[in-house]
């Protein structure tokens, strides 16, 4: 369990908390590219670690992150004009560009000290991935940086592969951001809560398909053993189960700090997917979620597969909120649950919304009684507080800064019981660390 303050400490993001300003030192995605489709279209409105901000794609394609309010008498820029390189004040016309600037004041004598001279506060802005990231830093008490010394962005791979290998999307997760990564990196949940209903699972057969092999595993060694492996943007998770012949399945999962986690699914030559969580508030956060396949396009199939919901991927409407929520108790069906899924809510990222929705909108970990199973949860909480906490300090994060860090791929295999964690990195990655081989294309625009 962790104490009250620890819990506090990891679990608050706002602006002036250590969290938070840890992850300010990194950049964010902050909404799809498709969010903001067209050069001086609408903008959005954008909220982030309790800061409230408004997006908008200007007239040469760059998109600004900005705050909504106007310089001159506070009116809202969200209601403004998006028009030839900025984003215009309705009220007097007052202009800001995608950096903040004042281009244009009508209302303002030429002679005034202050022309051209005010701005609103704006955050640097990169696209990749079909993401808009942003960087949020420095923190306040922080000096200023250049925009040439500004981190690098992390190189998932799934920004390195050509535009049809890969799917992106988002859903909002309807609690803080560390309890929704936790059961991310938790994959000993798997033996219950993504199952079939237990008559069901009973019928896997031992012949059956690699599918459902995996499943028996799984159902039949519900103790999985935790090995890990430390690197520069974190550490690979593998957690081992029994498998056929004496043979050990291996799950491996990533957390790259401070808010990133690869799935533990992929077979070579599967799809592999990923995470990643922006708080909106300590209560609320976005999950953007991805899918790619390094060697080949993603089929029509997959990607309608994909858009209907499947693996971290949810089922959502045209706002990214997911059809299976609170508010509805996730479409939870007790007859399904008695006769054919564990739980009776359909979807695997469903699943895993409603029970860690279920802890709280702030899980108390002060009450939790931990077992070996949750060594990856522990790992990871150790990680995510030592960061915050050496920042506070004035030890700024070294992964912010080692974008090829993060250029890493997790996974599943099957491997003889005498190999070591290490060794099974090797064999199934050619990498201790699981490290991507060199991208088709590296373009980080």
């Amino acid at each position: 369990m962790l104490s009250a303050a620890d819990n506090e400490l990891l679990t608050r993001t706002g602006p002036d908390t250590p969290m938070g300003r840890y992850f300010r030192s990194f950049w964010l995605p902050v909404a799809l590219s498709r969010e903001l489709p067209e050069a001086d279209g609408p903008p959005m409105r954008v909220k982030v670690m309790g800061e409230d901000l408004i997006a908008f794609r200007a007239s040469d394609g760059r998109v600004g992150l900005v705050e909504p309010v106007c310089a001159h008498r506070g009116a809202n820029l969200y209601f403004g004009r998006n028009e030839e390189g900025g984003i215009r004040c309705v009220y007097h016309g007052w202009k800001f560009s995608v950096d903040g600037h004042c281009m244009e004041m009508p209302n303002v004598p030429a002679a005034a000290a202050y022309r051209n001279k005010l701005g609103i506060r704006a955050y640097p802005t990169r696209e990749f991935a079909e993401m808009v990231w942003a960087w949020m830093g420095p923190a306040r008490g922080q000096p200023e940086r250049p925009l040439d010394a500004l981190p690098a962005l992390p190189a998932l791979e799934v920004g390195l592969v050509p535009d049809g290998h890969r799917f992106v999307s988002k859903k909002l997760q309807q609690c803080n951001w560390a309890q929704s990564i936790e059961g991310a990196l938790d994959t000993a949940h798997f033996s219950f809560l993504h199952m079939p209903a237990p008559k069901v699972a009973e019928t896997i057969h031992p012949d059956a398909n690699a599918d459902q092999k995996r499943l028996g595993w799984m159902r039949d060694d519900p103790l999985p053993r935790f090995s890990f492996v430390e690197h520069a943007a974190g550490f690979a998770a593998g957690a081992a189960r029994n498998a056929d012949a004496g043979d050990l399945y291996w799950r491996i999962s990533q957390y790259l700090v401070p808010n990133h986690s690869l799935a533990p699914n992929a077979l070579p030559g599967e799809n592999y997917q990923g995470q990643t969580w922006v708080p909106i508030t300590d209560t609320e956060c976005w999950i953007y979620t991805y899918a790619w396949n390094p060697e080949r396009p993603l089929s029509e199939a997959e990607r309608a597969k994909l858009a209907a919901g499947h693996g971290v991927l949810a089922e959502t409407g045209p706002d990214f909120v997911p059809l299976s929520r609170r508010e509805n108790e996730y479409r939870l069906d007790r007859e399904d649950q008695r006769l054919r899924t564990y739980t009776g809510v359909r979807g695997v990222s469903e699943q895993d919304a409603m029970i860690q929705d279920s802890q709280g909108l702030i899980a108390d970990r002060t009450r939790e009684h931990l077992t070996p199973t949750d060594a990856a949860v522990v790992r990871f909480r150790r990680v995510a507080l030592a960061g915050a906490s050496a920042l506070a300090e004035g030890t700024l994060p070294a992964a912010a800064q080692d974008g090829e860090a993060y250029r890493l791929r997790s996974g599943s295999w099957v491997a003889p019981r005498e190999l070591s964690f290490a060794e099974v990195m090797m064999q199934r990655f050619a990498s201790k660390a699981g490290q991507a081989p060199v991208p088709i294309n590296g373009d980080m625009t």
